[in-house]
């Protein structure tokens, strides 16, 4: 595990939010795939870099699956939260409600989106790139992904990565009010939405993002054009994850990344 320090910044409405440490994870076999993966509200990089570096799956292929991934795990800037009343946390963008009901923070979504192309930016052109998350990391994710499709983040400024695919744990889609336009917006964000693949896992205990949330988000996507949308559900499953559900990413990584089950 390798860590560097980060000097971007996210600027917010109000003012620039420098973001925390970044922890990479590098593929012990041959590297071919390339994923950004974002903690939740109040976490940090570190937490979710030392889970996968040591993935605790069942089955040995999956496990080598993974290995052949470079996992990137940024550390959000610590900010005003409103659902915490205004007291600082680290998080992704500001929020008031964690639902796909609540306002749309587009200037922090679109920050730290750029965040996560900037971090993809940099990887050989041969290699496959993707975007996951937990919680409001996820939310991050998902946005990603419709930025991605659109061509665009919602400031309009281009959105510059070519992402193969999208993961999101007990998240929830921000903007699925504005989603409809931007898909319909050309042809090309059509065809885009159409060909990302992403996985949504979201457990039925969850009593921080209600599972109504995340099967919701799942609706909105499949329903404006995001026709490759898998959605599973976990019926005792709370708000953090179990080796059954990173087994079912691992698994997905497999088929949707073409990575096969071999490594060096």
């Amino acid at each position: 595990m390798s860590f560097g320090g980060s000097s971007s910044v996210a600027t917010g409405a109000k003012r620039p939010f420098e973001y925390g440490r970044t922890h990479v994870v590098r593929p012990k076999g041959t590297h071919k795939a390339t994923i950004v993966w974002l903690h939740g509200l109040g976490d940090n990089g570190a937490s979710w870099s030392q889970l996968l570096e040591t993935l605790p799956l069942p089955n040995v292929s999956y496990i080598q699956t993974c290995s052949v991934i470079k996992w990137i795990c940024p550390t959000a800037p610590t900010r005003p939260v409103s659902v915490f009343g205004g007291f600082p946390s680290t998080a992704w963008f500001d929020v008031a409600d964690l639902s796909e009901d609540a306002p749309d923070d587009v200037p922090g979504m679109d920050a730290s989106a750029a965040h996560v192309a900037n971090l993809l930016s940099t990887e050989p052109a041969d290699i496959k790139l993707g975007v996951g998350g937990f919680s409001m990391g996820a939310a991050t994710a998902l946005y990603s992904a419709t930025c991605f499709a659109h061509g665009k983040y919602g400031n309009g400024n281009q959105y510059p990565v070519n992402l193969s695919l999208a993961v999101g744990l007990s998240g929830w889609l921000p903007c699925a009010r504005t989603l409809k336009n931007r898909i319909e917006s050309s042809p090309e964000a059509a065809q885009k939405a159409s060909s990302i693949p992403i996985l949504l896992c979201h457990g039925k205990a969850d009593d921080v993002v209600l599972y109504k949330h995340g099967e919701r988000s799942a609706d909105a996507l499949k329903a404006n054009g995001f026709s490759n949308v898998l959605f599973k559900s976990y019926n005792s499953l709370g708000h953090y994850t179990v080796p059954e559900e990173m087994d079912e990413v691992c698994k997905w990584f497999t088929a949707n990344l073409e990575l096969g089950t071999s490594s060096s």
